[in-house]
């Protein structure tokens, strides 16, 4: 399918997978003015089941899924022994006593090998069920309108972070309002055997409202703009959530230990070594994952963690852990060029609500 849509396909954890279908600034724009819709069938669904899912979870993750609502979502970690982030997660309570988490593509293994380990001694059931399902999403603002017609489910009353069962273009599948674009929008988890008749039902329903398939490149400029951290960039085992400016998900008042709990305490206790922050280019140079990031004295005071031309501010953008403290002068170093850079809060782009 994505082959006759035209698509640039790029190999990524071992999928193929589309990197663009015409231009990614295209896409990009359509996903912030109306809507684009991306297959996501490369991440990794763990389903953690049985009457310990909940206190499995607390103790295998630093958030606190256990009072999670059925029917809600939670974006979460999972770290190691010494608080080094193994993955960032997002889990979905489906029931009482069932969970599904949604892990990066090329972690899944590595959380799942985890979550058993951890889930042993509780009355739990922890599958890789990656196989069983294709997850495509819908984001943009004329999301809702064009998926409303296609499914039985009151979207208008599903929160943000929320989930339910329900059928998409006939087809059952579990509906949720979440995204990593920084727009509203719904993320489709079905059988791979309806993926293609959900994905076309979508382009036919979405064409009038300006609806396009859209690729991992502008999957990765939309989430630099909403200042959502990816994994292998901003996230891995060498930071904590602290140095990424995502204390809160650490929730060391739920009940019991959990794996890193000890590690955390100290590095929140002591302050992150680095800081994640934003910046935003002075000139049209580009600034790279990996590039140094210098300072007036030209001393290297961090390194960029992503980077790339923002079609929507029109001006390059990055995010960097940069040392704490005050840098004056701030440069991204380019091919041995100071490029200017000025410290940008996060995110670079917020929607309108």
């Amino acid at each position: 399918m994505h082959e006759r849509l035209g698509a640039s396909l790029t190999s990524f954890a071992g999928f193929s997978m589309p990197l663009r279908y015409t231009s990614e600034t295209a896409e990009h724009l359509a996903v912030r003015r109306a809507a684009g819709l991306f297959d996501l069938s490369h991440m990794g669904e763990i389903l953690v089941t049985g009457p310990d899912a909940g206190a499995a979870l607390d103790y295998a993750l630093v958030g606190n899924l256990s009072s999670l609502a059925p029917g809600r979502a939670r974006y979460t970690m999972i770290c190691a022994a010494d608080g080094g982030v193994l993955d960032d997660l997002v889990v979905y309570r489906q029931g009482e006593g069932e969970f599904m988490v949604i892990a990066n593509a090329s972690n899944t293994a590595t959380v799942y090998g985890e979550l058993a380990a951890r889930a042993e001694g509780h009355e739990v059931l922890v599958a890789d069920a990656t196989d069983e399902y294709a997850l495509i999403a819908i984001q943009g603002p004329a999301s809702a309108g064009i998926l409303g017609p296609l499914t039985g489910l009151d979207l208008s009353a599903m929160k943000y972070y929320a989930g339910a069962f329900g059928d998409v273009a006939g087809r059952p599948a579990w509906v949720a309002r979440t995204g990593y674009t920084g727009e509203d929008g719904f993320e489709i988890f079905c059988r791979p055997s309806d993926a293609e008749a959900v994905w076309e039902a979508l382009m036919a329903a979405g064409a009038p409202a300006g609806l396009v398939p859209a690729g991992l490149a502008a999957r990765d400029t939309l989430r630099l703009e909403a200042g959502m951290p990816l994994y292998g960039n901003e996230l891995g085992p060498e930071v904590t959530p602290f140095e990424a400016g995502l204390g809160r998900v650490v929730k060391f008042d739920k009940p019991g230990d959990f794996v890193g709990r000890s590690a955390l305490l100290a590095r929140a206790a002591e302050g992150p070594r680095v800081v994640l922050a934003g910046l935003t280019m002075r000139s049209r140079r580009i600034p790279r994952h990996g590039y140094p990031v210098v300072a007036d004295d030209a001393d290297r005071v961090g390194t960029v963690t992503s980077g790339a031309p923002s079609p929507t501010l029109g001006v390059p953008i990055a995010m960097a852990y940069l040392e704490p403290g005050d840098h004056p002068g701030l440069a991204v170093d380019i091919r041995g060029q100071a490029a200017p850079a000025d410290l940008t809060d996060l995110p670079f782009y917020r929607r309108s609500t």
